[in-house]
């Protein structure tokens, strides 16, 4: 038994999977896996385009996928037809690993529509609703705006954002589902976050990674 059970790990779309994809390099989302390094069990946060790279990353790791986390509907974060492409997502993985996707409840038909997956394999959360892997727990925030169920995740003092808050810049509210005004009232939810909390994004659309929230809120403009 390890005194730290967290077990956290980043990974880039056109770098650490789906290498080869065009799409996949264009985008840079991030992929997130989750878990509890003593039972072995992890989730996947918006596993898309190469999924069987995702659970051999993980498996290398010594660790299972045994559910997603999705922050929200779109193509290439769940799967789905994007921009005349077909993106991999939770669909192609149930056919690999027969897991609980969970999302926010607000999101059920948008998911269902864009991934062909049906209800019986989504799990529909709240937010403040707190989703344990072992000894690890996750809370998750509903964060409306870039979508109706986009969410975030609160894990150890990490913030796994999805679209909503970039190191630079937030989700776009253009898109069908969008709401600026929801929107707004997400990114003040996320401005009460503690300042240590790191945030980890859904893209990497700056230089760096991550960064910690009281960073975050001094540069992003969103937050002027």
């Amino acid at each position: 038994m390890t005194s730290d059970p967290l077990y956290f790990r980043q990974l880039l779309s056109g770098k650490d999977f789906a290498a080869s994809d065009p799409l996949a390099t264009q985008m840079v989302n991030f992929v997130y896996a989750i878990g509890d390094r003593n039972t072995g069990e992890c989730l996947l946060v918006d596993p898309a385009y190469s999924v069987r790279e995702l659970v051999d990353a993980v498996s290398a790791d010594g660790m299972t996928v045994t559910g997603v986390l999705a922050t929200h509907f779109h193509p290439d974060h769940v799967g789905g037809s994007m921009m005349g492409h077909t993106i991999e997502g939770i669909s192609e993985l149930l056919d690999i690993v027969d897991c609980p996707i969970h999302i926010q409840r607000d999101e059920t038909e948008w998911v269902t529509k864009s991934t062909a997956v049906t209800e019986d394999h989504l799990i529909g959360h709240d937010s403040g609703d707190v989703l344990s892997i072992g000894a690890v727990d996750i809370t998750l925030l509903h964060t409306p705006g870039h979508t109706p169920g986009s969410q975030c995740f609160l894990v150890d003092g990490r913030l796994v954002a999805g679209d909503t808050l970039f190191l630079d810049g937030c989700g776009r509210t253009d898109l069908p589902g969008s709401n600026p005004a929801q929107m707004a009232q997400s990114l003040s939810r996320l401005a009460e976050v503690p300042n240590e909390t790191i945030l980890f994004p859904g893209h990497r659309y700056s230089p760096a990674d991550s960064a910690p929230m009281e960073e975050v809120k001094k540069t992003n403009f969103v937050f002027q």
